[in-house]
């Protein structure tokens, strides 16, 4: 939790406690579903939650912003994004039903209003949002052949919509990649976060 509070300051007092419960509800709910590994729960707020906040770092979501987390897992970064920004709107969807199933019972456990989390493939979602996002849960190619459709073009944000999307490792030959209609920014987290975690993670802005 020092973690989250040597980057953000100003958090309420609901929001710290939010924070603050996310370790024991997962710890709980990896003891029974197989959700973060051994390694990566002793490092939980760094690898997961701070993670997920780095998108937080490079914009700052407007009241009615409406983001869909596509993969979500156990929810990142969805929920550390829903309690950062309680006026925006999040949809988590994740293929695997039991995952959705821990998403509803850590979002009603810290009493997040803002999140709705459903059992469904991308591919399938006819709702336009602001943003989607993600933490490497492909290649950048097949993700935007699953989600170019969900975004629409009317910002309210001071980052164009798009696809923030969160991956390690040598990006160049998926960029390359993309079809080139797509505009492609690509941010170190290093420059938000000094831990070595973060030295070879990436947020790729795409829209």
């Amino acid at each position: 939790m020092e973690t989250i509070n040597k980057y953000f300051t100003g958090l309420s007092e609901k929001q710290q406690e939010q924070f603050l419960a996310l370790e024991a509800l997962y710890q709980d709910w990896n003891s029974k579903i197989n959700l973060i590994s051994r390694k990566d729960m002793e490092q939980f707020y760094l690898h997961h939650v701070l993670h997920s906040l780095s998108i937080a770092r490079y914009v700052k979501l407007m009241p009615g912003t409406k983001v869909l987390d596509v993969g979500t897992g156990g929810g990142f970064p969805g929920i550390p994004l829903a309690i950062m920004f309680p006026d925006a709107e999040f949809r988590l969807i994740d293929g695997i039903g039991k995952k959705i199933m821990v998403v509803n019972a850590v979002a009603g456990a810290i009493g997040l209003k803002n999140v709705t989390a459903v059992q469904q493939r991308a591919e399938t979602v006819r709702e336009k949002f602001d943003f989607v996002v993600s933490r490497a849960v492909t290649s950048l190619p097949e993700f935007i052949g699953w989600t170019a459709q969900c975004f629409h073009g009317r910002s309210q944000n001071l980052r164009p919509n798009g696809i923030l999307y969160l991956k390690g490792g040598d990006l160049k030959t998926e960029l390359d990649l993309l079809p080139k209609r797509w505009i492609k920014q690509t941010y170190p987290i290093s420059n938000w976060f000094e831990e070595p975690y973060f030295e070879t993670k990436y947020l790729v802005h795409l829209y």
